[in-house]
């Protein structure tokens, strides 16, 4: 197991907050492309930003846990999680055409209440390292999900391009 060989990833240090911020961005960043490419309203940018809320939570709780005395490190995730999803529920819209807008946004008031947390709890590097994620998620991935779309897009159109059997059939 990684963390035998290497027990320092265990502790809340500027190195292990940017391994973990990295691996955040590439676990969902995976899951993500996945969603975007299949045209999921919840994609790329929205995965990352959930999963780098959460690594935020929890790597808050365990500095507290560590640095703060004895304070249980899952109760500050817990608490999160039940909490901001009323907020980022009233962020997300459906329109008539049955298209879902505010997810994105949602995810960002999510991250950026696990970034609170952080900072309220002295967890000064985590709050730096996961808002300076956030904020690439946000403004540099968005070049990445639109190009993921567009790629999509461009697919489906050479698809039906070719005519459908069914509904041109052979005379």
């Amino acid at each position: 197991m990684l963390i035998e060989q290497y027990p320092w990833l265990l502790e809340p240090s500027l190195p292990t907050i940017i391994i973990r911020t990295v691996l955040a961005i590439v676990c969902a960043g995976i899951i993500g492309f996945d969603r975007d490419y299949h045209g999921a309203p919840a994609g790329f940018r929205t995965h990352i930003l959930v999963c780098l809320g959460a690594m935020l939570a929890m790597t808050t709780g365990e500095f507290a846990h560590l640095y703060l005395g004895g304070a249980d490190p899952s109760r500050i995730g817990a608490q999160v999680i039940s909490g901001i999803g009323f907020l980022g529920a009233g962020t997300i819209i459906v329109t008539g055409r049955r298209r879902i807008s505010g997810l994105t946004t949602a995810a960002g008031l999510w991250a950026s209440a696990c970034v609170g947390l952080a900072i309220g709890v002295g967890f000064y590097e985590g709050a730096i390292v996961g808002t300076l994620a956030i904020l690439f998620t946000e403004n540099i991935l968005k070049h990445v999900s639109i190009a993921i779309r567009h790629a999509n897009k461009t697919f489906e159109a050479v698809v039906h391009l070719e005519p459908d059997e069914e509904e041109h059939p052979e005379e």
